[in-house]
């Protein structure tokens, strides 16, 4: 009887702090695109070892956030399709968000 009640203790304690953390993820964070598009992401999911070497093998000129925003959707969601597992940009920065998520979580 001892030993179920340390682990039904254990679970609440898991539980309790599982949501303290999606707590602390409610609500809009400005994630750097380095957080979510870290190299096990992006070994993942295309040839590039990080989001870095993908950036500046699209040859795009990239040296600021407005020069990426500047990119058509098209060329961008293009280039990405062709040299990702994802269909398009907004595609793989959800499943990169996804997987942010779950390892802020603890679920990863």
């Amino acid at each position: 009887m001892n030993s179920e009640i340390k682990g039904m203790e254990e679970l609440q304690n898991n539980l309790d702090n599982l949501a303290k953390r999606a707590e602390q993820l409610h609500g809009s964070h400005d994630i750097p695109l380095r957080e979510l598009l870290t190299p096990s992401f992006m070994a993942a999911c295309s040839r590039f070892a990080a989001i870095d070497e993908m950036l500046d093998a699209s040859g795009f000129k990239i040296e600021s956030a407005d020069d990426f925003k500047a990119i058509p959707e098209s060329e961008r969601n293009a280039f990405v399709k062709n040299n990702t597992s994802f269909d398009g940009w907004q595609d793989m920065l959800r499943a990169a968000v996804a997987e942010w998520s779950k390892k802020k979580l603890g679920l990863e």
